[in-house]
């Protein structure tokens, strides 16, 4: 039987970088905590059925119920009074966030047309990773007869690294397709 990330993690990972890095405590070994997926809407509010439908479509990636996000604050420029819907947000822990990183990593990332990689450039300093995803078709739960629109989304995973470079190293041993440039 195939080993889920998690258990992969706990047996494989966390040895290797402990050794690479030199950690004297397993507890100094770099993790990952959440993966925050997040999606902006820009015409959420004029168009009420782009909420639900992105509601609908981050819920059945996730497999669990986005937050909506309001607007802090009015901007007339963008015709946005305070409190508007602007967004959808799922923060992922434990179990859920393991699942859904395999699943990003085996099914969805190599799905994306002419994939060569992603880059190894969007570290924050402290070992966190961003990366935007296009389309929501990628995940295979999406059907595509069901979507009105093609939306993208963004996805922050946030680690224990304290440098980009231990955060790239638990990313790659996690299987991540890091471009090599």
């Amino acid at each position: 039987m195939a080993k889920n990330l998690k258990e992969t993690y706990t047996t494989e990972i966390a040895g290797k970088l402990k050794e690479e890095f030199g950690y004297s405590n397993i507890h100094q070994v770099p993790k990952v905590v959440k993966v925050i997926v997040n999606r902006g809407l820009g015409e959420a509010s004029q168009n009420a059925k782009a909420l639900e439908s992105s509601i609908r479509e981050i819920s059945t990636i996730t497999g669990q119920k986005p937050v909506v996000t309001r607007a802090k604050k009015a901007i007339a420029a963008f015709k946005l009074r305070k409190g508007m819907p602007v967004g959808v947000m799922v923060t992922l822990r434990g179990d859920r966030m393991y699942a859904f990183l395999e699943r990003l990593i085996n099914l969805a990332l190599p799905r994306i047309r002419d994939f060569r990689g992603i880059s190894a450039k969007s570290f924050d300093g402290r070992g966190n990773y961003s990366l935007g995803v296009k389309e929501q078709l990628i995940f295979p739960e999406i059907d595509y007869d069901t979507i009105d629109q093609i939306r993208g989304f963004d996805i922050s995973i946030v680690t224990t690294a304290n440098t980009d470079e231990e955060g790239r190293a638990l990313l790659k041993e996690m299987g991540m397709p890091f471009r090599t440039n």
